[in-house]
């Protein structure tokens, strides 16, 4: 029987491409996205559902895995990919795009796994797959809200794949690094305040660096792949990097201290008292 997954944010980036990649291997997919005409060529393709899903609307989210059982009767992987990044100084941030925030890249992804639960219950099978990042395991200065969801999404998939394996369900993490994607484009929530004059050399050499190490960005299909990889994983095995820098990030996290591992990047980003 061919085999389902299920994807939030679709549209773009990391989200379309594993569509593509599933889609290619004889897969039926539900690319589900706020705005179901940006995907016309996914649209046209045999054995793919596009449809409209918003993890902040509750309606949206049970409506689309209505259609997804109408269409294919069961799903076997829920991707959740929807997300973005809210970067920028806290003090400038107003509430109510903080809470933004973390109602999109946590609750409402908590929102869409707890809506397929029940069937992968009675189903007694099923692979959650929940994209966070290399920011769910270390930090970029101005990065309190987007890493405060990221950690989150580290420490519900961690806690959920307990409650879930009694019944088969299998829970993966994925975690990106600098990926071409649009990110930094409509993805992206900057937030700033130039009268705050202490913050603003942060804010310069952050997005220097930046620049400087996104030039070496991996393609959202490399994601893709680790995705295809954590969906058929059947070992006990939790987290699984995608990108070179990943790679080269989280392996330096783990093997050193905090002061090792902060003050070597504070040191390459040119961070410090001044």
């Amino acid at each position: 029987m061919t085999k389902t997954i299920f994807i939030t944010g679709a549209s773009s980036g990391i989200g379309r491409a594993t569509a593509h990649h599933f889609h290619e291997r004889g897969w039926n997919v539900v690319a589900t996205m706020r705005s179901p005409d940006r995907a016309a060529e996914l649209a046209n393709m045999d054995g793919v559902l596009v449809t409209r899903l918003d993890v902040l609307d509750a309606g949206s989210i049970a409506s689309a895995r209505a259609e997804a059982r109408s269409r294919f009767g069961s799903v076997d992987v829920l991707l959740n990919n929807a997300g973005y990044g809210a970067y920028g100084p806290l003090e400038a941030f107003p509430m109510e795009r903080i809470r933004r925030q973390f109602d999109t890249n946590v609750t409402g992804l908590l929102a869409v796994t707890k809506a397929f639960l029940p069937d992968f219950r009675a189903q007694r099978s099923g692979v959650i797959v929940n994209v966070s990042s290399i920011g769910g395991q270390m930090t970029f200065p101005l990065g309190t809200l987007y890493h405060g969801t990221k950690f989150a999404v580290e420490g519900l998939s961690e806690a959920l794949h307990y409650e879930l394996e009694a019944f088969g369900v299998r829970v993966k993490i994925v975690e990106p690094g600098m990926i071409r994607t649009d990110f930094a484009g409509r993805s992206f929530d900057f937030c700033n305040d130039d009268s705050l004059t202490e913050y603003q050399g942060t804010v310069q050499k952050l997005f220097a660096y930046w620049s400087e190490v996104g030039a070496n960005a991996s393609a959202p299909e490399v994601v893709a792949e680790v995705i295809w990889t954590a969906a058929h994983d059947e070992s006990d095995a939790l987290r699984f990097r995608a990108g070179a820098d990943a790679e080269v990030f989280l392996t330096d996290r783990t093997r050193q201290d905090d002061a090792t591992f902060i003050g070597e990047l504070k040191s390459r980003m040119g961070l410090g008292p001044s």
